[in-house]
């Protein structure tokens, strides 16, 4: 009978023990911290499985491993150079130590409220430290081209546009910088910090574009004096290349033309040397024809040697 009465009590307990769930299970992206009345006890579970706890005494709180989402409000902050405007930042965190997290904020309710303090305390000061032209860009870069083989990157130097000694994206890193260093208390790291929008306040926005309208005007000034210098670049290089290539197309035409009066004086030459007088009589009946015609009056001797030849025609045609 004793033995009966212990094996049912024992198996009362199991069964109290079944159903009181002392098992639980922790998910995969999920970390556990267990208390007992309230208190954190051990190690906090950071393991996938299923896990075992002292049913009625002690609770599992779990908790996030992946990375998650912060988004604060949009805010207006002054820069250093007295422009007020509108930033809207959002953030990357994770609990990094569960078992501090527990202590320090409880819950991610919490921790939003303590990412809202420290974040928008770092966007503020760093903001305020620094002016409207290094918030809202990182360089003096222009234009962007893009090829197949490269991709190249337009500057605009010598005060073509206000230089940038910081700029937006060193202010990022400094605001996640600061903010970080608060998060180890809240068992919190910090992934990352992005401006996701800034925008100007009304009293500043005309300022604003009237100044980003006079730097492009002046930037685009500079690429038209640098193109107008590359254009008479090249008509110099030009105009030297035509009269190079006149010059030697001149010095060749007299090279052939010199040839060509060579062998035509050796060709007037051969049939002078084969008959002097017939030579003669041709050249003659050229120069009648190139210098007398129908308007033409000539006063000459009968002895001219320009009559030679006229004077020799007999009065019938034939030539003596």
């Amino acid at each position: 009978m004793n033995s009966k009465i212990l094996s049912f009590i024992g198996l009362v307990i199991v069964i109290v023990l079944l159903l009181a769930n002392p098992f639980y299970v922790v998910p995969e992206g999920r970390q556990a911290v267990i208390t007992q009345f309230g208190d954190p006890i051990g190690e906090p579970v950071t393991k996938a499985g299923l896990h075992l706890k002292i049913p009625l005494i002690q609770k599992v709180n779990m908790f996030e491993k992946r990375i998650l989402r912060w988004d604060g409000d949009a805010e207006e902050v002054p820069t250093q150079d007295g422009k007020f405007i509108w930033v809207d930042t959002t953030a990357r965190w994770r609990i990094k130590d569960p078992l501090q997290f527990f202590k320090s904020v409880y819950n991610a309710e919490n921790a939003q409220s303590r990412l809202d303090d420290v974040i928008d305390s770092a966007v503020k000061g760093t903001i305020r430290s620094h002016r409207l032209i290094e918030v809202i860009r990182s360089s003096n870069r222009v234009v962007e081209k893009s090829g197949l083989k490269e991709k190249k990157k337009e500057f605009i130097e010598e005060g073509a546009l206000e230089e940038i000694r910081f700029g937006r994206e060193k202010i990022r890193t400094k605001i996640l910088q600061t903010a970080k260093k608060l998060m180890p208390e809240y068992g919190i790291a910090l992934v990352d910090v992005r401006i996701k929008r800034l925008n100007y306040s009304q009293s500043v926005r005309r300022k604003v574009y009237d100044r980003m309208i006079a730097e492009r005007k002046r930037a685009a000034e500079r690429f038209r004096s640098e193109a107008r210098g590359k254009r008479a670049e090249v008509e110099g290089l030009t105009e030297k290349e035509m009269k190079a290539i006149l010059s030697d197309a001149f010095r060749k035409g007299e090279k052939i033309k010199g040839r060509a009066d060579a062998e035509s004086t050796d060709i007037y030459a051969e049939a002078y040397n084969k008959d002097p007088e017939l030579y003669s009589f041709l050249k003659t009946l050229e120069t009648y024809k190139g210098t007398v015609d129908e308007n033409t009056l000539l006063i000459l001797t009968t002895e001219s040697d320009y009559l030679e030849y006229l004077n020799r025609i007999s009065p019938d045609g034939a030539f003596q």
